[in-house]
């Protein structure tokens, strides 16, 4: 989801010499066959964990394009169904399709969806299973394909803001889709006027580069005409993403379960509750830890 955006919130400082860091759709980084073993021993340890449960769907989100500078560790937000999507908590998600340059609906395994992240060293994925009353309508809404892509905008934005109807990213995508479930809405508007009045309030992220402004007249998928004009004035960007995402579904739902899973130099490692995973991904007292094979 936030390619684009942290390329242009990092990366760009002198636009001749970052042209390099502005190009869209690059492929993502080969990676060695140890190192997809390694991803594919962390979907294996999340699924069998999910395996445990009997909530009907998840949010899920992975570490993509590095985000820490923002104090951000997620980056891309999907929906999780423990059936109904082919495989046992298979991700429905909003993707960029770079081939048609816009948003499609797109169904990838669990293994898929964790091999995706970009950083094969330190892969870090957050899962929020929903307790019933929000779990079971959302896993119908995401099953209504009609409605998953009536609440779809093909017109993508990385940076989209979160209360407008004129972009999407990814994460904006399962907020309305949240939204629609429990309200019984079929439009985005209302979905978000929903959430709005829900509470939902993504935290507005402070950009002073000049460059990154100029950066949305030609950096595909990077807008800023959606934005309020006053937040603009004062180089505010507010989009979704999930920790506020997360933030939001905790606050509504107390009762539902977040687990976390690190993938880092000891193996696999399994937190329930508590305080975010250390960007090291060390095991602390009470950690779930799966040694590397």
């Amino acid at each position: 989801m936030t390619r684009w955006l942290v390329a242009a919130l990092l990366a760009v400082t002198v636009i001749g010499a970052q042209a390099g860091v502005l190009r869209t759709c690059d492929a993502p980084p080969r990676s060695s066959p140890a190192e997809q073993d390694r991803l594919l021993q962390l979907a294996a340890v999340i699924r069998a964990r999910l395996a445990q449960s009997p909530a009907a769907a998840a949010l899920v989100a992975r570490t993509g394009t590095d985000l820490s500078r923002l104090g951000l560790r997620y980056s891309h937000a999907g929906i999780a169904l423990r059936e109904g999507l082919g495989s046992p908590w298979a991700v429905r998600q909003l993707f960029y399709a770079c081939e048609a340059s816009e948003g499609r609906l797109f169904d990838q395994g669990l293994a898929g969806f964790v091999l995706g992240a970009d950083d094969v060293q330190t892969a870090f994925v957050s899962v929020l299973l929903l307790p019933p009353e929000a779990g079971e309508p959302l896993a119908r809404a995401t099953l209504d394909r009609d409605l998953a892509l009536q609440l779809l905008e093909s017109r993508y934005s990385a940076n989209a803001y979160a209360f407008s109807t004129r972009y999407q990213n990814c994460n904006q995508w399962v907020a309305e889709l949240l939204a629609a479930s429990l309200s019984g809405t079929r439009d985005r508007s209302a979905a978000q006027a929903w959430l709005r009045e829900a509470g939902y309030a993504p935290e507005p992220v402070r950009v002073d580069s000049a460059w990154v402004w100029l950066a949305g007249h030609f950096v595909p998928h990077l807008h800023f005409d959606d934005h309020p004009s006053e937040a603009v004035a004062q180089r505010l960007i507010q989009t979704s993403l999930p920790d506020r995402l997360e933030a939001f579904v905790l606050a509504r739902w107390p009762q539902a379960q977040r687990l976390e899973f690190c993938l880092g130099p000891e193996g696999v490692v399994t937190r329930e509750g508590g305080a975010p995973l250390g960007a090291e991904c060390r095991a602390a007292p009470g950690d779930q830890l799966t040694p590397g094979s």
